[in-house]
């Protein structure tokens, strides 16, 4: 593939994308031989980093505008030693060159926010990767969903790309013979099999050479996909096959399919053999000092560098869609108002006991599952941050980290101290800054723990839908064998154990210590009525605690701050591995 314009064409299932991931070092190397050579060199560990790849579906960040998304590019990707007033005009310069000054601070647009046009998006994603000047540019099918003039645009691009020296690789599928004009080669591929590779403009001419000859008013690129498919039209007939054509005919296996026979065909041709003759010597003069390293990538800026980029992205993701945090705000606030109407202003009795009970495990569970909505953290950038990670924009752990940091201190703390201050005071809990505080904590801290399970969960997931249905599950469980709802302690000894894994235990018990130690429920007795001879009442917290197995010491209120703080890192490594380990090639 020399610099210019390479084109990989074939019929759908050929075998065109897996063949352009195998050149961009984007495909599993397991089960596959053979080298690809750079220069006659193995590929060198950043090739990812000094290539690039746009692939099919257009990857960019919809809710920021095009300008956004190149600078984005460009802070990450250009080395350090470029400055920011450069990489700035860099941007500026690329924006007039893609012709999208027009909509440069106009967003590109997402499902639910009106954005830029197909053409100016392709544009904007082919943009993303022309930021570093890249010696090899890897298209997937860039043309596909565009309309003509559209395509025609984006070809002549990268035409002058490649007549400045650029390598550029791409598929293509069902090209107008406008499109066509542009090649410079051609590699066919039929059933996976390479049936021509050679000059674009000499591809008809070797086809009439075998029996297969284009009408004159026939798009080439139309005639040879009839010809890789098998179609019955593009069949040879006896007035254009020549006599080796006829040959090969009657003496084929006829199980064969049409892209082994023209596989078959290519090897013995002028130009499979010149192709052989100088891969032979590539091969004696291949430079074996660079040793490649499977998926190595480098990075062109640093950790802090990158985070600060990665993360000033979500915080501004989020906010320019606000209708996910106003939602989460929104409900939180009537969740509390409804937990604060149904046990408005508890009293000091014994009904009392029982209703801050209840009040506390609703507020435990409410936390729990109002942390579903950190499924789709990663679920929904999932394409995303597959493309971006190994093309060498950022390390996984920064990925992960800004993830965190944005749900945790917009969708989870805030929401977490309006719920407190709304529902503890309607309610009516023990009136001291020291035992609020310590709710407001235990709250937070159940929240952090939930979302870290709910990010375990789903790290690895591709559908919110099934992530889901084993957040609900996980939760179910947490609750049932909470020591709660049943005492295991007594009914089912055997299973006590579990309520040690249990978020809801943690959570409920350290919410009731904190409640219940020093109030009293006696005092509405008549002064002759002794509390102590009142059978079968409660009259303080500590009984009631008591009656249900426990420590309310101070190391019994803080052990379990300090077992959700354990549980909430333990997850959030598991998250963490799971995204590290996330299947990133095909």
């Amino acid at each position: 593939m020399r610099p210019g314009l390479n084109a990989i064409l074939g019929p759908t299932g050929s075998g065109k994308t897996s063949f352009l991931d195998v050149l961009a070092a984007r495909k599993d190397p397991s089960g596959l031989s053979g080298d690809v050579l750079i220069d006659g060199s193995p590929q060198p560990p950043h090739f990812k980093c000094l290539s690039g790849y746009v692939v099919q579906d257009d990857i960019v960040t919809g809710a920021l505008t095009v300008r956004e998304n190149l600078s984005f590019s460009a802070a990450l990707r250009l080395p350090s030693c470029v400055g920011p007033l450069e990489k700035e005009a860099r941007v500026s310069d690329l924006i007039s060159e893609l012709g999208l000054s027009k909509v440069a601070d106009k967003r590109v647009g997402t499902r639910l926010i009106r954005g830029i046009s197909g053409g100016e998006r392709k544009r904007t994603s082919i943009g993303m990767e022309l930021i570093i000047n890249p010696r090899v540019l890897f298209l997937d099918e860039p043309t596909t969903g565009l309309d003509a003039s559209t395509a025609h645009s984006v070809l002549q691009l990268l035409k002058r790309m490649a007549d400045d020296g650029c390598t550029i690789i791409m598929s293509v599928h069902q090209p107008r013979y406008s499109t066509y004009q542009f090649f410079d080669s051609l590699t066919l591929l039929a059933n996976g099999r390479q049936v021509y590779h050679g000059p674009a403009h000499n591809a008809l001419d070797y086809f009439a050479n075998i029996g297969y000859t284009c009408e004159v008013h026939n798009n080439p690129a139309d005639y040879i996909l009839d010809v890789l498919s098998d179609k019955s039209v593009a069949m040879p007939t006896p007035n254009t096959r020549n006599i080796k054509e006829i040959e090969f005919e009657q003496n084929r296996d006829k199980r064969r399919s049409i892209g082994e026979r023209l596989a078959e065909e290519y090897k013995n041709s002028r130009y499979a053999q010149d192709t052989k003759a100088e891969l032979d010597q590539i091969i004696q003069d291949k430079d074996c000092s660079v040793k490649p390293k499977s998926h190595t990538v480098t990075y062109n800026s640093g950790f802090f560098q990158q985070l600060y980029w990665v993360l000033r992205r979500t915080f501004r993701n989020l906010m320019l869609k606000p209708k996910t945090s106003i939602a989460q705000v929104a409900v939180t606030t009537l969740m509390a108002l409804a937990v604060g109407v149904i046990f408005f202003g508890v009293k000091h009795d014994q009904s009392s006991i029982e209703n801050r009970s209840a009040a506390l495990f609703y507020i435990k569970t409410n936390q729990c599952f109002s942390t579903l909505s950190a499924a789709e953290l990663f679920i929904a950038e999932r394409k995303l941050f597959v493309h971006e990670n190994i093309s060498g924009y950022y390390r996984v752990s920064v990925y992960f980290l800004s993830k965190i940091l944005c749900d945790i201190f917009t969708l989870r703390t805030v929401p977490t101290v309006i719920f407190s201050c709304v529902s503890y005071f309607m309610i009516g809990f023990k009136p001291t800054a020291a035992a609020f505080f310590i709710f407001m904590l235990t709250v937070m801290q159940v929240a952090y723990a939930a979302t870290a399970v709910t990010m375990a969960i789903s790290a690895d997931q591709s559908a919110v839908a099934v992530a889901n249905i084993f957040m609900t599950i996980t939760f179910v469980f947490m609750m049932m064998f909470s020591g709660r709802l049943v005492n295991l302690e007594t009914d089912m000894v055997w299973l006590a154990w579990l309520k040690y894994f249990s978020i809801p235990h943690y959570g409920l018990t350290a919410l009731e210590i904190n409640e219940f130690v020093g109030l009293q429920f006696c005092d509405h007795l008549p002064p002759g009525q002794m509390p102590n001879k009142t059978q079968g009442l409660m009259c303080t917290g500590e009984q009631q605690l008591e009656s249900q197995g426990i420590n309310y010491s101070t190391w019994g209120l803080w052990q379990n701050h300090v077992a959700l703080a354990i549980m909430t890192i333990i997850f959030l490594l598991i998250a963490y591995i799971k995204l590290r380990f996330l299947r990133k090639f095909s």
